[in-house]
């Protein structure tokens, strides 16, 4: 008799808990060899989505940038895609701003300004302006500059479309090696619950419980921060915007915000997140522009609620006063640099933008590098939420969402894609029907 299948939630959080228990085992008993495996599970999990990043982001912004061809109005769904990012971005900086205000992060931590440390990379306008365009075309793949990527990628897309039919045996290459990284990726996602394992026990090994209860304030606003856009706003828009159910769309979402959770990089839950949008009834033309695109540029979680924060944080630290001037910067940044995030782990390039924005101490980095893994599962969850939300409301809006596929969408195992050859056509084991609503004329 064949033993039960476990779930891979189950898996996940049975690999969280056991990080936990390996971690403080590692710290308290000073196990050294067990702190070093930790660690390097950790680093190889990474390391190996990091590996497929730059070809997956170059072929999936060519691709959806070209797919553009097969969509009437395309111009007005990319506009309106890039206007809802903004609005919700907006949205998400105010809740962050409110709540940082509220609870005064930075007070009554310990912490100050000498514990801080500047970090080795920094962003600044001159350098994100500046470095947006590559100085060759083997660097950004090299040094997984994603900002470049993108740039290069979007050059090759709009020039494969003016091309026409030239192109199309390199969009046809394009296609396939696309196919062939999103393969590879879902082995490597299949790996997610050990390398939570690695992350989670790494952070507890090195910091322990005293760091957390350090910044518990910090931690609680953006956990709650988060949970407010995920939970509240959300929700809010679906019902009103797209006029659909929230609670179906997070049934259809989840696998990928699960993903986001552990893998704490939007860039490699890309392809299913891109799943989940397309079960969600988004026609397939659209989303593999619209998704592809967020998983660059729509960082609610990294971009927003968290640099937000923790301007606040830094500024208390240091003893520095911030204005309504200060605050309409950092929702400026927020908005408009949210590209340097680049969907990768971490958030430490936006951070280092906002603050020079500001004029605070990049010092300030360094109170929070080591709280950045706990926070970076929740916000990269936040961040995935969106980056299929978004999707779902401009679709809504311009009546092609297939609402039968969108209410028949549910949760499924990544076990299930391993024999599902074309898993964004169907739904479980029901295949998807055809939408029911034409794309515009």
């Amino acid at each position: 008799m064949p033993l039960p299948r476990v779930p891979f939630w189950a898996q996940i959080l049975g690999g969280l808990v056991l990080g936990v228990l390996l971690g403080w085992a590692a710290r308290h008993w000073e196990i050294d060899w067990l702190g070093t495996t930790l660690t390097k599970i950790g680093e190889t999990f990474v390391q190996l989505l990091k590996l497929a990043v730059a070809p997956l982001v170059f072929f999936a912004i060519v691709i959806s940038i070209t797919n553009l061809r097969k969509v009437s109005n395309a111009a007005r769904l990319a506009t309106r895609t890039l206007l809802w990012f903004m609005v919700t971005s907006l949205i998400a900086v105010a809740i962050g701003l409110a709540i940082g205000l509220l609870t005064n992060p930075g007070s009554g931590t310990g912490l100050s300004a000498s514990d801080g440390a500047e970090p080795e990379s920094k962003g600044s306008w001159l350098d994100f302006l500046t470095g947006i365009v590559p100085t060759d075309v083997i660097t950004p793949f090299t040094e997984l500059n994603v900002l470049q990527i993108v740039f290069m990628a979007a050059v090759t897309g709009v020039a494969a479309l003016q091309l026409g039919a030239t192109a199309e045996p390199l969009l046809t290459l394009g296609e396939s090696v696309l196919a062939l990284l999103q393969k590879a990726l879902w082995w490597i996602i299949r790996l997610a619950p050990l390398g939570s394992l690695g992350l989670i026990g790494t952070a507890i090994k090195d910091y322990g419980w005293d760091l957390i209860s350090q910044y518990a304030t910090f931690t609680a606003d953006i956990y709650i921060g988060c949970a407010l856009v995920l939970f509240g706003v959300y929700p809010l828009l679906l019902a009103t915007v797209a006029k659909v159910n929230p609670v179906q769309f997070f049934r259809g979402a989840w696998p990928a915000i699960q993903l986001g959770f552990v893998s704490r990089s939007s860039v490699g839950t890309m392809p299913l997140t891109q799943k989940v949008t397309e079960r969600l009834g988004v026609p397939r033309e659209y989303a593999s522009f619209a998704v592809p695109f967020g998983a660059t540029t729509k960082m609610d979680g990294c971009a927003s609620i968290y640099p937000a924060i923790s301007a606040i944080f830094v500024a208390q630290i240091f003893g520095v006063d911030l204005h309504v001037g200060d605050y309409l910067l950092i929702a400026f940044v927020s908005v408009i640099g949210s590209a340097a995030t680049a969907g990768l782990t971490g958030a430490t390039v936006m951070l280092t933008l906002t603050l020079s924005t500001l004029g605070l101490p990049l010092a300030g980095v360094g109170l929070l590098l080591a709280i950045d893994p706990i926070l970076d599962m929740m916000r990269t969850a936040t961040n995935v939420a969106g980056q299929a939300l978004v999707p779902v409301l401009v679709a809504a809006r311009e009546n092609i969402l297939d609402l039968d596929a969108f209410h028949s969408a549910k949760s499924f195992s990544l076990d299930d894609l391993d024999h599902d050859d074309t898993p964004s056509r169907t739904h479980g084991d029901d295949t998807r029907p055809e939408p029911t609503h034409p794309l515009p004329a």
